[in-house]
């Protein structure tokens, strides 16, 4: 049997790539400001608010990026899927801090 290939004109979604990428600066920037607030004994700064508030916004529009994406036709959806799961991980995680401030654990 000879192997059969599959050729493809499919491209990665820029908006899917661009998703993922927001997705992860999303992220990373609330772990750090976590991490620096757990550092600081629990005194959240305001640049930590803000880098949270900033993120909460990436997050919120990589994840209209990632849903975009996913519904362009004729693409690869790898980022897109991984856009949409950093994007929703980082409003999930902002909503638990703002969560875990207003009601106590």
């Amino acid at each position: 049997m000879g192997r059969k290939y599959i050729f493809t004109n499919k491209k990665e979604s820029k908006k899917g790539i661009f998703s993922s990428v927001l997705g992860m600066i999303a992220f990373i920037s609330v772990i750090l400001a976590v991490y620096g607030t757990f550092q600081n004994q629990g005194q959240a700064l305001v640049k930590y608010g803000v880098a949270v508030l900033f993120s909460l916004l990436f997050g919120l529009a990589g994840l209209v990026l990632g849903i975009l994406s996913r519904m362009e036709q004729d693409r690869f959806y790898v980022f897109s899927y991984i856009g949409i799961g950093l994007n929703l991980l980082t409003i999930v995680s902002i909503s638990f801090i703002l969560y875990a401030g207003v009601y106590g654990l």
